[in-house]
This record gives C-alpha cells, sequence and structure tokens, in this order.
C-alpha cells in the first residue's frame, strides 16, 4: 500500500484569527508579536500576507518590522486563543483519520494511506469543515512522506492544495531554491552556495561520498536522501516531551538581582503549573542567562526523585542561579524542567 501523507497548514494564523475577531483588520497590514508595542524587544510570530509585502517575516525583531511598515497594526501574541482556534480546527482533522500527529498550533500532518477517499476529496473535506468551523483558511500538501508533504503546502499559499507524487520529484521538487528543503538553515545554504549548489536539483546531483566529506555522516546521508525526496519518518500521534521549560527577554537589560529572582520565581510558577497540567515530574532544573553582549550561560542541577513541588523545583533552580556570576546586565532569563517522568493517573 502506498503511503498518502498529508500536510495541513493554517495561513498567516494568528493574524488570522486576529481578523476573524475584528474585521476591521482585512486588508491591513497586521504583525503579530511580543507586548504588540514595536518600540519594546521582541520578535514577529506571524504577520499576515499584506504585511509580508513590505518584507516582514516571522523571528524578524517588532523594530525592523516597523521600520519596513510604520503604518502596519502591531498586535499582542494571545496565546490562549489561538491554543482554543488550534484545537477546534484540529478536530476537523481527527474527524478524518484518528493518525494526526501535532506539529504545532497551526500545523498538523495525518496518514490517510487507508482512508478509502481520493487525496483532493480528502483535501476539500478537511477544508470545508475548518472553513465551517472557524472561518479560516489553510493549506494543503499531499505526498508520499512528510518531507514532501511539507514543502507542498508551502507551494501555493494561501488557501492552496499541492498533490505531489514520486514522479514529481523532478519538476516540481528539483527547482525549488535549496532553502525550501527542510533541515537547511542560512549557514548550511550559504555553504552550498559556495560550492555552487542553488537549487535543490544541484544538491541531488551531488554524490552521497562528496556530501557527507563537506557536512559529515549523518547530515550528510539525510541532504542525499532529501534532496531525492526520500523520507520514511512515521506520523507520530503520540508524543512525549523531553522538557518543559519557559523564558522571557527583559524590555530593558536588567543588573537588579531582585528584579532577576522575581522573574525567575514567576517563570519557575509558569513551568510548574505547565507539569501539572500535563502530568509531569521532573528530575533536572536547569536555569539559562543571557547577558546584554549576549554571552549565555547555563546550570543545571539534578535532584534525588522526580517532583512537581514548586518548592523543591524554585529551590533547585536558585541553586543554579548561584552558579552565575551577575556582574554584567541580564538581558533573557529561562527556566527548564528535564528529565520527566510520567505521572501516575
Amino acid at each position: 500500500m502506498k503511503r498518502r501523507i498529508i500536510h495541513v497548514d493554517m495561513d498567516a494564523f494568528f493574524a488570522a484569527v486576529e481578523e476573524k475577531r475584528n474585521p476591521r483588520l482585512a486588508g491591513k497590514p497586521v504583525v503579530i508579536g511580543g507586548r504588540g508595542d514595536p518600540s519594546k524587544r521582541g520578535v514577529v510570530s506571524t504577520a499576515n500576507y499584506e504585511a509580508r509585502k513590505y518584507g516582514i517575516h516571522s523571528a524578524m525583531p517588532m523594530r525592523t518590522a516597523f521600520k519596513l511598515c510604520p503604518k502596519a497594526i502591531f498586535l499582542p501574541v494571545d496565546y490562549e486563543v489561538y491554543s482554543a482556534v488550534s484545537r477546534e480546527f484540529k478536530s476537523v482533522l481527527l474527524a478524518v483519520t484518528p493518525l494526526m500527529e501535532n506539529a504545532g498550533i497551526d500545523e498538523a500532518f495525518l496518514d490517510i494511506s487507508e482512508v478509502k477517499q481520493t487525496s483532493a476529496s480528502i483535501a476539500a473535506k478537511i477544508k470545508e469543515g475548518i472553513k465551517e468551523k472557524i472561518g479560516l483558511t489553510c493549506s494543503i500538501g499531499i505526498a508520499p512522506n512528510k518531507l514532501l508533504a511539507k514543502i507542498a503546502s508551502d507551494m501555493q499559499k494561501p488557501d492552496g492544495l499541492t498533490i505531489f507524487s514520486e514522479n514529481d520529484i523532478e519538476t516540481k521538487l528539483w527547482p525549488l531554491p535549496i532553502r525550501k528543503l527542510y533541515g537547511i538553515g542560512p549557514k548550511t545554504e550559504e555553504h552550498l552556495k559556495k560550492i555552487g549548489i542553488k537549487i535543490i536539483g544541484h544538491l541531488a546531483a551531488l554524490p552521497l561520498d562528496i556530501l557527507v566529506e563537506h557536512f559529515g555522516n549523518s547530515y550528510g546521508q539525510y541532504l542525499y536522501d532529501a534532496s531525492r525526496g526520500i523520507d520514511n519518518s512515521p506520523v507520530i500521534t503520540h508524543w512525549e516531551p523531553k522538557s518543559i521549560s519557559r523564558e522571557t527577554t527583559f524590555q530593558e537589560d536588567v543588573e537588579n538581582w531582585q528584579s532577576i529572582a522575581r522573574t525567575l520565581a514567576k517563570l519557575i510558577k509558569e513551568v510548574v503549573k505547565d507539569m501539572k497540567d500535563e502530568g509531569y515530574k521532573a528530575k533536572t532544573v536547569s536555569i539559562k542567562i543571557r547577558f546584554s553582549d549576549f554571552q549565555t550561560l547555563t546550570r543545571a542541577k539534578t535532584i534525588d526523585m522526580h517532583t512537581d513541588s514548586e518548592e523543591e523545583i524554585r529551590k533547585t533552580a536558585f541553586s543554579c542561579l548561584k552558579r552565575v556570576e551577575l556582574k554584567k546586565r541580564v538581558r533573557l532569563i529561562g527556566v527548564r524542567a528535564a528529565n520527566l517522568e510520567k505521572t501516575v493517573q
């Protein structure tokens, strides 16, 4: 039986939710990020398609986005609302098949290999269901594996549908820029371009030994397979987190120990709540400190027994904090609970 994998990607999800809440935003450039204040620190979480015309994209500093488009409407991230809408659209997907991998707040993979309907009819059903349920659009990619499905879903945005077969590798995959291949970041892109590799087809033409020579055994093998559209990774319907963490960037660099400690205590409280909500206890606690010069330090401590006690985790985190010399102003602080164990229900 041939595999059929769907990747569903909501279109400019955060911005689309905000436009649904406030129809007056439609047709205007909208940027979602941080606290919604472009004069403060923060990064863009998403921008609608009107804002993207100005070169604004996710992970861009809010201040940069403002310089590119001062007339844009900047809004804070409302994660609770977006999460609620996410659960609604994923309920539509689960009605198609229980074989769903939750790939993020605005995306998911489905394995429809055993669903009897045609790929096009399943896609139409998903689009109609999401539109009816939450009034938003999505883009869908359908392919023999997750790698190609994810690439396909990005090919005709917004509200697109791309069905990718093994016969389309040469005509649809190979002409794409190498950055479109999942797992290739800016540094790898730069390195590949230096050796004359600009599109995925150029990468696919390289022998395995050359890729291993440049990138090592594991990553070299991945690039060799991925550029040929090969991906055997399964749709994972159940995923256990390796850690639970929270961090925050201060609006202004701080050197006051009380401010740092107060923020750390707040983050610990949030992490413990997340752990209890998800049913986990932790044995290892770590903190992260980033200074104003971007030097980043981590300190960790493993305790004797798994716990979800806020007092115990706070005591452990603050013992880690004592091992950091706070001689410079602090830009960011974070806390992570790891070495997790599922609590008995």
